[in-house]
């Protein structure tokens, strides 16, 4: 079921795009397109180069707007190119979300809902319990934690999670961030990059799903340890981005109520 959303009371309904980006998700891409077209009108799919039979299947999904990386560039930049997509096609809202299963649809009306008075709304799989939530891993869990808690304590957030990829952006807002980090670090550039804009960000709560603990995210970054000097490696270069009218290295978001 699709609804009408407005940005402030009283003003026009918004226009959205759901972007999903995919990478070797042939055993969720439909499945997970399916259940997005009940609540969004517009849906974005950025192919980052699957290899494993991915493109042949959105090949037949009618209705979808699509973009295809030749090669596998990562999930920051195929989450940039559906940044620059929206922007590109003004769209007052952008919606991000996994293709892997973990993210569920039906939360879609949530974030848009949270995001009046919001420059972003990032789901949360730890601000509250849900009946279907299932453990985490172990490792990423306290890596998730650590960050999170790093995050907080330089850039004045009150964060649960920073990590969920699913999320809504105004993107008038959205046009403001320069994110150029293409790996799974992307998320903490943009937390850096919100909190020395004041952006305005709030966190609403979404199911913990794993439905394959056992995941990996490739080459070196499957080892926990180098994986977090990864991800604070990427926070200390965000403070330096270069943000026009923003000096380097200022922080802090004001967060909403």
């Amino acid at each position: 079921m699709l609804y009408n959303f407005h940005l402030l009371p009283g003003a026009a309904p918004m226009r959205w795009l759901t972007a999903i980006p995919v990478y070797n998700e042939a055993a969720h891409v439909h499945g997970v397109l399916a259940a997005v077209r009940r609540h969004s009108p517009d849906i974005l799919v950025v192919n980052d180069g699957s290899t494993d039979g991915t493109a042949a299947i959105l090949d037949t999904e009618p209705g979808i707007l699509r973009v295809d990386h030749p090669t596998n560039r990562g999930y920051g930049a195929a989450v940039q190119s559906a940044f620059d997509f929206a922007i590109r096609h003004k769209y007052d809202v952008l919606v991000t979300m996994d293709c892997d299963g973990q993210h569920q649809p039906d939360r879609i009306p949530v974030l848009l809902e949270a995001l009046c008075g919001c420059d972003v709304v990032s789901g949360s799989r730890y601000l509250r319990d849900f009946r279907q939530d299932s453990p985490a891993p172990t490792d990423r869990q306290f890596i998730n934690a650590a960050i999170t808690r790093e995050i907080n304590e330089r850039f004045g957030f009150d964060l649960t999670d920073t990590f969920c990829g699913f999320k809504a952006y105004r993107v008038d807002s959205l046009a403001k961030l320069r994110i150029t980090e293409p790996g799974w670090g992307m998320p903490l550039q943009l937390w850096v990059q919100a909190a020395r804009l004041g952006l305005r960000v709030r966190e609403v709560g979404v199911p913990r799903v794993y439905l394959d603990p056992t995941r990996a995210f490739g080459g070196v970054l499957n080892d926990p340890d180098t994986r977090l000097a990864y991800y604070r490696d990427v926070i200390r270069r965000a403070e330096a981005d270069d943000l026009p009218g923003v000096p380097a290295a200022t922080a802090c978001a004001e967060s909403c109520a």
